[in-house]
């Protein structure tokens, strides 16, 4: 496959969307555009294969299954894996096993972008600071926006853009080259690293009323024949029902908690006054 300059600068805008939630993309930032099914589908018809592209992304999307990054941590980006990992396992025509296999090492580049993203903007936070004591709220509101996103878009779009662009063609020669046993085993690593990311998903299910469910699920999918739009319409019908009840459960528990205390007063008062009564 081809890829022009501007697919692949495209391919770059949507990586620099993933990475930040302000001002652009509040919702869409590091939640929805961050995933690599998303990704790889907004990767894939950039580049005319939107399909591909959503089975790639798809199948990079099962050892990120249950990404966090919590306290400014980031492990890995799925972002770039799902926009940069897509790109090259479509130039280079590859299945989707393979693909998990080249875009997972170049998730862990991409804490190289946070680490610097996170770096360079430190002294925007001090003329945020400075601006604040001053009360210029627009110039609070210009250092606190414009600036990070001038960086974070010049260090988001223009090494995802070169690495798509001139990384196609390495990706599909080294590719080639490992025709045969080494390009079997690379499929084998990619179908084996999913693994990793389903059983991070099963460690947070570790619920007494949760692993039932799962295994109840995982054996409809497996032997009603149903496809999965049916079945996913199934788990959110069930999974509405189910919150609801929890929710009820709960609601129930806290009105128990908090009427607790009142009768232990009232109760209490009452005493008082029959020992008063006594003493008069």
């Amino acid at each position: 496959m081809h890829i022009t300059l501007f697919q692949a600068f495209l391919v770059g805008v949507v990586y620099y969307l993933s990475i930040n939630g302000t001002p652009w993309t509040t919702l869409l930032g590091s939640t929805i555009l961050r995933t690599p099914l998303v990704g790889g589908l907004l990767t894939g018809l950039i580049l005319g294969n939107p399909m591909q592209g959503a089975l790639i992304g798809a199948a990079i999307q099962l050892p990120y299954i249950a990404y966090i990054s919590a306290g400014g941590s980031v492990p890995t980006d799925p972002g770039l894996a799902g926009t940069l990992g897509t790109a090259l396992a479509l130039a280079a025509n590859v299945d989707p096993n393979t693909a998990i296999a080249i875009a997972t090492p170049i998730g862990l580049l991409g804490t190289i972008v946070w680490v610097v993203h996170m770096t360079v903007d430190v002294p925007f936070v001090h003329m945020c600071d400075r601006a604040a004591d001053r009360g210029d709220m627009k110039a609070l509101t210009f250092w606190h926006l414009v600036p990070p996103q001038i960086v974070a878009f010049l260090i988001g779009t223009i090494p995802v853009m070169l690495g798509v662009y001139y990384g196609s063609g390495v990706v599909t020669n080294i590719i080639n080259t490992l025709q045969g046993r080494p390009l079997e085993t690379l499929q084998v690593i990619g179908g084996i690293l999913p693994a990793i990311g389903i059983g991070m998903n099963l460690r947070s299910l570790d619920r007494s009323y949760v692993i039932p469910l799962f295994i109840f699920g995982f054996v409809i999918s497996a032997y009603s024949g149903l496809s999965t739009l049916p079945l996913a319409i199934l788990a959110g019908i069930a999974a509405s029902l189910i919150t609801g009840v929890m929710d009820n459960i709960f609601t129930q528990q806290k009105q128990r908690i908090q009427a607790a205390p009142v009768a232990a007063n009232v109760s209490d008062d009452v005493a008082s006054d029959d020992s008063d009564a006594d003493f008069e």
